[in-house]
């Protein structure tokens, strides 16, 4: 057989291939018509939760239309077992940059990427930098989730529309648990849903506990609302994992502590004082992915399971309600530059971040801080001699010093700066390695407050 026809086959068997997984993934865009059963309500989940009365107001809330029209309205968990809280972020790919077109296209960032055959490089060439970048917000901050055809439409509390891809929209795709008092409850998935609007719900109801406590590590403890391994938050949540016995399945809210132990094993404390040492099980929940800390003081920490010392669970209520979180503002500030010019106005940080609610994600000792830039006061750059180890020197209106490191949103792959000056016809670019120093005006209202909430 000739190298053409084998070269022939492969093509032909990949492009198979690479259409039957598109038609498999894009079934969600084009769903089937509704079932009777979801018109009538009965897709109540298996297992009831055991809940009280208690705070609610910082658990989700809305209203769900499906494509057939029917409405569902009460508390929401995005995936039925995830983001349950109005400070949970919602996340997915946006499908374009619209900031990309202010910039010159010979000072758009580029990069240079090697590329080879068989392990031998064959050469390397330079690229335009991709500007498609990722998107993150709090649930709070947002007021409206709609599809459209292979696009998820955001819209947030300021106003901004974001389309994001349907296929990388991750947090929808995985549908949302509905308590409807009226209806039951309900698991719809995204193929079905038209639209999801977010509301303020109800001060008080029958709902679970929520997770929250104190993440200690060697470089300082965070304290707030949890996010075990990123999904787990309330406390009818379980916990796997295995002993001598066999596999276990411990709920959070009989958990008064965690502490890590050498490889992957927790020792686990009851409230009654019992433990019980848990090795690492297979499947989610076990904390391999890292721990949400929404620590008033920094908006969100992700604590690494290496980073990890001891989880101390403390009660607390629900969290922050809807109201609490104002709508956003546009970043505005002065951008100092390396020559010694100065730029005021509003800006764009990273050709994407453009409002107070967007993050400023950059780590510092092992921990990952995600910073929403209405906390920040001013992003201090090292010089180009400092040694070792160069930080940069974040500040906050709080005024806490950070040291971060120069990476994430503070690394070299920053595709740079976009200022709008009022008395320029067009925004300045300024290139990320131009930059010297930002400093950022102070929000006229934020949640959470500059400092932190009071205790």
């Amino acid at each position: 057989m000739t190298k053409a026809r084998v070269v022939g086959g492969a093509l032909s068997v990949a492009l198979f291939l690479l259409a039957l997984v598109f038609l498999v993934r894009h079934r969600t865009v084009a769903p089937p018509p509704a079932s009777p059963a979801e018109e009538a309500g009965s897709t109540a989940p298996a297992a009831a939760e055991k809940m009280e009365e208690r705070d609610a107001q910082g658990f989700l809330h809305g209203r769900v239309t499906t494509l057939a029209g029917a409405t569902w309205e009460g508390r929401l968990r995005f995936g039925g077992d995830q983001e349950a809280f109005w400070s949970d972020a919602f996340n997915g790919r946006k499908v374009e940059n619209a900031w990309v077109r202010h910039v010159p296209p010979d000072r758009l960032p580029r990069e240079r990427r090697g590329f080879s055959v068989f392990g031998l490089e064959l050469g390397r060439r330079e690229r335009p930098v991709s500007f498609v970048r990722l998107f993150m917000a709090r649930l709070g901050d947002l007021s409206r989730i709609e599809a459209h055809g292979g696009r998820v439409r955001v819209t947030l509390k300021s106003g901004t529309v974001v389309d994001l891809d349907r296929l990388e929209a991750s947090d929808f795709d995985d549908g949302v648990r509905v308590w409807d008092p009226r209806r039951g409850v309900a698991d719809l998935g995204s193929a079905r849903i038209r639209v999801i609007e977010l509301l303020p719900g109800p001060r008080t109801g029958r709902v679970p506990t929520r997770l929250q406590g104190t993440v200690r590590t060697a470089q300082g403890s965070f304290r707030g609302d949890l996010q075990w391994d990123r999904e787990s938050c309330v406390g009818t949540d379980e916990l796997p994992g295995r002993t001598t016995e066999g596999v276990r399945r411990v709920r959070f809210d009989a958990i008064r502590s965690l502490e890590r132990r050498e490889g992957a094993v927790l020792l686990v404390t009851h409230h009654d004082g019992r433990q019980l040492s848990l090795a690492r099980a297979p499947g989610r929940g076990w904390g391999g992915r890292g721990t949400y800390v929404d620590d008033p003081r920094y908006g969100r920490v992700l604590v690494p399971w290496e980073a990890l010392e001891r989880v101390d669970f403390e009660p607390g209520g629900s969290g922050p309600s809807y109201e609490d979180f104002p709508p956003g503002a546009p970043l505005s500030g002065t951008v100092s530059t390396r020559d010694g010019r100065r730029l005021s106005g509003r800006f764009v940080y990273d050709l994407d971040e453009s409002e107070v609610t967007d993050t400023l994600d950059a780590p510092s000792q092992g921990v990952d801080y995600m910073l929403p830039f209405g906390l920040v006061a001013s992003i201090e750059l090292p010089g180009a001699d400092e040694r070792p180890a160069p930080r940069a020197r974040v500040t906050l209106h709080g005024g806490e010093e950070l040291r971060l490191e120069l990476a994430g949103d503070l690394g070299e792959r920053n595709a740079g700066l976009l200022v709008f000056a009022a008395d320029r016809p067009a925004p300045e670019f300024v290139a990320w390695a131009d930059v010297a120093r930002v400093d950022l005006d102070r929000p006229k209202s934020f949640f959470p407050p500059p400092g932190g909430r009071d205790e």
